[in-house]
This record gives C-alpha cells, structure tokens and sequence, in this order.
C-alpha cells in the first residue's frame, strides 16, 4: 500500500515492478514478490504469494448507470500460495482475483457498497455487488463463475442486517430467507471500510463468504484524508 513516484515504476507485458516489490505471469500463476515496509509502526513486509489461477475470465460490467466505474473478474476460482518470511507466515486456501477501475473519483458516482463473494459446492464462485449510489436506484450484480471462466446471472436473495462495524459502519449482506447471517472473522476494520468472513446462505447452500462494506462519504472526509497518509506513506 506504498505509493511510488514513476522513476520506482516499470510494467511489460508479464511483470510489473513497483519500487522493490513485483507482479509477474508466468501463464498458469501470477507471482507476488513482496518487499516493503509496513505502516504505521515501521515493521518488515517480505515473502511471496503465488496465486494459481484456473479459468480466466473475460467477464466484465459497469458498476454504474453511465458505465464510468467498472469491475471483472479475472480468476473468480483460483487457488493461492502464501510464504512470508517477515512475518513468518506460511498457508495455502481458495483464491479470488478481479479488477476495478473507473474514469472518475469513486465518490461522484457511489453513496456506499457492500459485496461478499462465496464458493459454493460444485467449486464455482458467487459474487454479489450491492450498490447505492449517489442519484438513481440501488443496483445489484450477482454473478456465479465456474472453474472454467464461464458465468452466468442469478438472482440475490434479500438484503439483512449485519451488525454494525466496530467503527460505527452499517452493514448489509443478501443471504437466503431464513438464514440469518453470522460474522465468524474480521478481517479489516477501519472508519470507512470493514472486511469479514461470514455465514450464511445462498442459492439454497450454507456458505462461507468474504464480505466488504465500503462507505464513501466516510472515505472522502477530512479525518480520513489526514489519516491516509500514515497507512499509505509516499516514498520516491
């Protein structure tokens, strides 16, 4: 989560180089080399994270009316390799790779989002994008990738409650009727965004899901924009 001037930067068609950490495709797997320092109290951050992808997938929608903002994902099914040496760390588990990008700052379009991706029994991933934004009506994405980058469409189940993050954040997640949903880890807690691992139920399963809440107005406050620079410091 450094931020790098462009003299730190260099990108080819299979490796991308940012200051002393890189991304490299190999065919099968993207390589993570990782060597930074961590935030906000200076610790070492170094290993590697090899994600071994199954079907690519060229799926891709906007995310909003005009189509400024736009997500895909690029290997909904992977498996992934993890090896730190600082902190030691070392596991292996399911896997999930996808893109965002937008022509415009994410806060001219969105109030707030939440989204929560489950594997299901026959492999397969679902992904759910529940959107409010700014003007219009609420917009949701729900999408089931198969191992072999296929997808197809399907219908989210209603919204319930989650409890409110430790900072404050309100949370939804579409679980199937009946099935209350159940946070069993937090992941990532911060005054604008919370990541959690849940229980709940979809397409008929009991799943396990990572869900994300991000709250934009949150994100663009003056508090928040003081704050960013001591967990993204800038370096040459």
């Amino acid at each position: 989560m450094t931020e790098r001037g462009r003299q730190s930067v260099e990108r080819s068609a299979h490796r991308f180089r940012i200051g002393p950490s890189s991304i490299n495709w190999g065919g099968q797997a993207l390589t993570v080399d990782i060597d930074e320092i961590g935030a906000p109290l200076p610790h070492r951050v170094r290993g590697r994270v090899v994600v071994h992808t199954a079907g690519l997938c060229s799926f891709t929608t906007a995310l909003d009316a005009a189509g400024r903002h736009r997500w895909g994902p690029i290997a909904p099914c992977a498996r992934v390799d993890v090896d730190l040496q600082h902190p030691a760390m070392r596991w292996s588990g399911n896997a999930y790779m996808d893109s965002n990008e937008g022509s415009e700052p994410i806060d001219r379009a969105f109030r707030e989002w939440d989204w929560s991706r489950a594997q299901m029994a026959d492999g397969s991933t679902a992904v759910i994008y529940d959107l409010r934004p700014k003007c219009g009506a609420d917009r949701v994405i729900a999408q089931r990738f198969a191992p072999d980058g296929s997808h197809r469409a399907f219908e989210a189940p209603g919204r319930q409650a989650l409890p409110r993050s430790a900072w404050g954040l309100s949370r939804t997640m579409r679980s199937d009727a009946g099935v209350l949903p159940r946070q069993t880890r937090s992941l990532e807690d911060t005054p604008f965004y919370a990541r959690a691992v849940l229980e709940a139920g979809l397409l008929g399963e009991r799943v396990t899901a990572v869900h994300e809440t991000l709250n934009v107005p949150r994100l663009t406050s003056l508090p928040v924009r003081l704050m960013l620079p001591w967990r993204m410091p800038r370096r040459a």
